[in-house]
């Protein structure tokens, strides 16, 4: 059970970045999966989130209409998460996360967690 988390990095106000993350075994194609953040002296906040089908998805007040999750099960399950017009306020390590259940939705959070991906927004 792996989760592997890339794309992060630094980027001016209003522009994008696009994240990826790789689960490793043929199980994470049947569970929800997401994404959630932590910034500096604050508690970890959810994001994102998208069921097995890519068909069904939720996101956080703050992200929505800016960020787009979306996912491929194909071989290995890859979930990503577009996001544009980027704030200062999106500054964080963001993480990857899936649910041990296809039933745990709305996925509130995970079970198997990856190493987080900094994100960096200048203003």
């Amino acid at each position: 059970v792996q989760l592997q988390a890339s794309g992060g990095g630094l980027v001016q106000a209003g522009g994008s970045l696009r994240l990826s993350c790789v689960a490793s075994g043929s199980t994470f194609s049947r569970y929800p999966m997401g994404w959630f953040r932590q910034a500096p002296g604050k508690e970890r906040e959810f994001v994102a989130a998208i069921r097995r089908d890519g068909g069904t998805t939720y996101y956080a007040d703050s992200v929505k209409g800016r960020f787009t999750i979306s996912r491929d099960n194909a071989k290995n399950t890859t979930v990503y998460l577009q996001m544009n017009s980027l704030e200062p306020e999106d500054t964080a390590v963001y993480y990857c996360a899936a649910a041990d259940s296809p039933y745990k939705w709305p996925m509130r959070s995970g079970d198997y967690w990856g190493p987080g991906t900094q994100v960096t927004v200048s203003s």
